[in-house]
């Protein structure tokens, strides 16, 4: 299993080539370009997501923020799936526990890594804006088809990714002599 960038795991992939290293740092900057041009408007959508993951060096620190000892928070605030990955412990359907009444995070400064990373920053976003690079049949606003245009966050991508993915490209096929 190959995982770009100490956190991207790649399923079904030994090793991630130089030329593929390429073509991730291109999906990468795009979708870093997003994060620091429109920051979080503190919506609380995103809190409503089904799956909230926890890192393992993360537990510590946000067992402190939610004012609970580790074991505590192991066995009351996550739960671990089959694959190992522990993912925050919420009612069905319902939001993160650490979404309040206001509609703000309780932890924002102490929230999963995560959180911060979404939308912009998430693995289901960056492969469709590397499959958009590589794959000049690719129809970027297709492959987001998923994203929520009612979150203020999806509106900026949906906006403005066309023109990123083409100048992506651009700079791929200048880097490759224009092959594929």
């Amino acid at each position: 299993m190959a995982v770009y960038r100490g956190k991207y795991v790649l399923e079904g992939l030994g090793s991630i080539s130089p030329e593929m290293e390429a073509d991730l740092d291109l999906a990468y900057g795009i979708c870093t370009s997003y994060r620091g041009a429109f920051p979080c408007e503190m919506c609380g959508r995103c809190c409503h997501q089904p799956n909230i993951l926890v890192g393992p060096d993360e537990v510590e620190r946000i067992a402190a923020a939610a004012g609970t000892d580790i074991h505590t928070f192991l066995t009351e605030y996550v739960r671990r799936t089959g694959d190992g990955r522990m993912l925050f412990r919420k009612e069905e359907g319902g939001p993160c526990r650490f979404l309040g009444g206001d509609g703000r995070c309780s932890i924002w400064e102490d929230r999963p890594r995560v959180c911060g990373d979404f939308p912009y920053m998430v693995s289901m976003f960056m492969s469709r804006v590397y499959l958009a690079l590589t794959n000049e049949g690719a129809d970027i606003m297709d492959l987001i088809g998923y994203m929520d245009d009612t979150w203020p966050c999806t509106r900026e991508i949906k906006s403005s990714i066309e023109s990123k993915v083409a100048e992506g490209r651009a700079a791929r096929a200048a880097r490759t002599g224009g092959l594929a």
